[in-house]
């Protein structure tokens, strides 16, 4: 498994940062389908140029020396883009000279050690600006000129940033390891749930940081299967004072869902379902991870025989879109059931990797057209000419059809439903491309 380059657009306030990374992100952004009840905040992108897919990190403007809470939380945020990134894009504005605060900032990323590439921002022309050598005195080499508005410049920005790209060998992750990503709203028992598991069971090689300054990753060994378990920051509720600095923990949040084989979904019994946990489900089933609703602290609730049927029933109704994701109830304070999650982490991740041949896969629906025959539009009906799957993790399939307009998502639902009538994708998303042949 292998993660995207991470590029972090940095720089003082009203330098043309987010005015760049809408025009890189606006043009070749990936498009996740609008599902009921999924949400995802933006301040990050997945991004190609050429061969490279990469992510692009939006970041608040730095201001180095301040008082004011919100903008050295800002600070703060930006510093843990830039931990994260593999290449930094410095923002100025090329229509002044550099201010002391750039200077700062330009400390803070020598000491980073992180490569840099420093970016002259609203030169309009294709003329170097009288000042343009006084920005050698930063430190961090030839500036390179752009324009975001009138898109001067950008393709030789890109051609250099994918060229500090680290090799391929250095985004490679062990793949003999299941990753699992624990990740829920804050005090829900995240970190709890970790130590209990690596505690009663201590075979761990190593505590090393992950990617992000708030995702740890925990190599593990259980009945001869080794895990990473990634435990992650709590995804706080948004209000209208730090909405822009919570964002950046999602972006951490990802990064690690992003990286996994499965996520634990973590909810706390006591609280029952809320619209934070809501969201951070979201993320897991738009990433396309195996999922496991962990029900944590579950002997704290008075329970009688219907306690446990009507938490189930409730979790399926507000989290509709993902029927396929496994149920657990757990206590990190007891034990009970937790190293039952590992077994469970294995069935779902299996299940993640499940790959049908393509005979198989078009018996089965051949069956289910007969049994229900595919719409049509206007005395045009579908034909499906046949499927095969195209990939694993998250299982995904390609169906050659004689006109997409007319596989309207509620056959194409039903023919989902056959395939896991047919074959154990439980755990596990399912994701269906139509294409027209020819």
């Amino acid at each position: 498994m292998s993660r995207n380059p991470i590029v972090a657009v940095v720089g003082r306030p009203n330098v043309g940062k987010s005015t760049f990374f809408n025009r890189i992100a606006g043009r070749r952004i990936s498009i996740v389908e609008d599902t009921p009840g999924v949400t995802r905040d933006r301040v990050y992108a997945d991004c190609e140029w050429l061969t490279h897919n990469f992510t692009l990190i939006d970041t608040g403007g730095i201001e180095p020396n301040t008082s004011d809470i919100i903008l050295s939380q800002m600070r703060d945020q930006a510093q843990i883009a830039i931990d994260t990134a593999d290449v930094i894009l410095f923002l100025c504005d090329g229509k002044n000279t550099y201010t002391t605060a750039d200077e700062e900032i330009a400390q803070m990323l020598r000491i980073s050690k992180k490569p840099v590439i420093l970016v002259l921002n609203k030169i309009d022309q294709y003329k170097e600006p009288d000042f343009f050598y006084d920005y050698y005195n930063l430190g961090l080499g030839e500036p390179i000129m752009i324009s975001s508005v009138n898109v001067l410049g950008i393709g030789d920005l890109l051609d250099e940033i994918v060229k500090l790209f680290p090799e391929e060998s250095e985004l490679v992750e062990e793949d003999d390891a299941i990753k699992i990503c624990f990740i829920g709203k804050p005090n829900v028992g995240k970190s709890s749930m970790v130590n209990k598991i690596i505690g009663e069971n201590r075979v761990i090689v190593s505590e090393i940081a992950g990617t992000t300054r708030d995702a740890i990753d925990t190599p593990f060994e259980y009945n001869g299967q080794k895990f990473v378990l990634i435990d992650t920051a709590g995804l706080r509720r948004q209000n209208k004072v730090n909405e822009n600095i919570e964002k950046y923990s999602v972006i951490r949040t990802i990064s690690a869902i992003e990286r996994s084989d499965v996520c634990f979904i973590m909810i706390d019994a006591k609280d029952g379902i809320t619209d934070q946990d809501k969201k951070v489900a979201g993320y897991a089933h738009e990433a396309g991870r195996a999922a496991v609703f962990v029900v944590n602290k579950w002997d704290l609730l008075v329970k009688d025989n219907d306690t446990l049927y009507e938490f189930q029933r409730v979790i399926r109704e507000q989290f509709a879109y993902m029927p396929y994701a496994t149920i657990m109830f757990v206590s990190a304070v007891t034990g009970q059931r937790v190293m039952q999650l590992l077994d469970q982490a294995v069935y779902v991740s299996n299940n993640h990797a499940l790959r049908i041949s393509t005979g198989v896969l078009n018996d089965v629906l051949n069956e289910a057209m007969a049994l229900n025959q595919p719409p049509s539009d206007k005395g045009k009906r579908l034909k499906i000419y046949y499927a095969t799957q195209a990939s694993v993790k998250p299982p995904t399939f390609v169906l050659f059809v004689n006109d997409k307009e007319l596989a309207h998502f509620s056959y194409v639902r039903y023919l989902e439903n056959q395939i896991r009538k047919n074959f154990n994708f439980e755990g596990t998303p399912i994701v269906f491309n139509v294409k027209a042949r020819g």
